[in-house]
């Protein structure tokens, strides 16, 4: 797969995730949050909480099962830290979520996927 194509997807994906979560509830406050340290695919708020979400999309169902691993959390997690301030101003609970995306699937949302 060329890395258009990859990119193609993965904002497909974000889409996808973005309208999942605003059917149950939450409000995306941005979108592709990019810092030298890592990337933030979504942002999201419900009540008191924000979720830093991270998306992973596949081609296939069986490839989720290895889309994500600790070393990448590790990267949410310190970007999420790092934005944390910009977004939880009022001391809401902050989170990192994980969605995961593959065409004709229903996305399996994963939240707090991160204990660190």
């Amino acid at each position: 797969m060329t890395r258009r194509a990859a990119e193609q997807r993965g904002h497909w994906g974000e889409s996808v995730a973005a309208w999942w979560l605003r059917l149950h509830g939450w409000r995306i406050l941005a979108r592709r949050e990019k810092l030298r340290i890592g990337e933030i695919d979504l942002v999201a708020k419900r009540g008191r909480t924000i979720a830093f979400v991270e998306v992973k999309t596949r081609s296939r169902q069986q490839d989720l099962d290895i889309a994500i691993d600790a070393r990448r959390l590790r990267r949410v997690a310190a970007a999420a830290n790092a934005l944390a301030p910009r977004y939880a101003k009022h001391g809401e609970d902050i989170r990192i979520d994980v969605i995961l995306v593959a065409p004709f699937r229903r996305p399996m949302h994963i939240p707090n996927a991160w204990h660190g």
